[in-house]
């Protein structure tokens, strides 16, 4: 059984997520991810256990589900002036917060719990929201000449993709300077 894709939910339904999510959180810093079940998250979140698998299916669901919220960017990217700027310190950022140990581990929570994709569809959404911010300044400061800034896939494929593979397949070498050679190589392909 595999739950339906939700958005924020309101009232109860808020509530009993936020619970849940708390309860893992807590749980997993007190004991370990080993010991985790649902019947220990259903006890700590004050909610029975069928709860758990009616909303979320199975403890990889709920951990995926859990997941996807911590992968949520916490703010907007920051302002340095001009695209090339704004982008390589999104860039070396992102790659900074999802190579870590935690990201790694978030990332794999993400995907393991993912029957249909749509987590993996949020996260992706969380980092094209991003990316559209960094891309809708240079535009509104008329940056790039006539060429204009990339268009949104172009930086997915071309920054978010590769650094994505090497997190998940390759991470040794990853580094603040494989995120700005990755900016570069986009944004020096660009027209004038």
């Amino acid at each position: 059984m595999s739950p339906k894709p939700m958005a924020r939910p309101g009232g109860r339904s808020a509530r009993v997520q936020a619970s849940v999510h708390a309860a893992v959180r807590e749980l997993e810093a007190e004991q370990g991810r080993a010991a985790l079940t649902v019947p220990l998250v259903a006890a700590r979140a004050g909610v029975t256990p069928s709860t758990i698998y009616r909303r979320w299916g199975d403890l990889q669901e709920l951990l995926s589900d859990v997941a996807v919220e911590r992968l949520r960017p916490d703010t907007e990217p920051a302002d340095h002036g001009g695209l090339r700027a704004d982008l390589t310190a999104w860039a070396e950022q992102f790659l900074d917060e999802m190579s870590s140990t935690a990201g790694r581990a978030y990332i794999r929570d993400a995907l393991l719990g993912d029957p249909d994709g749509g987590n993996a569809g949020q996260c992706s959404a969380y980092a094209a929201a991003q990316v559209d911010l960094v891309l809708d300044r240079a535009r509104e400061r008329g940056e790039n000449g006539a060429g204009g800034a990339p268009a949104r896939d172009a930086v997915m494929d071309h920054v978010v993709a590769p650094i994505m593979y090497r997190i998940l397949f390759r991470p040794e070498g990853l580094s603040a300077a494989y995120a700005r050679e990755l900016v570069e190589r986009t944004l020096d392909g660009l027209p004038d």
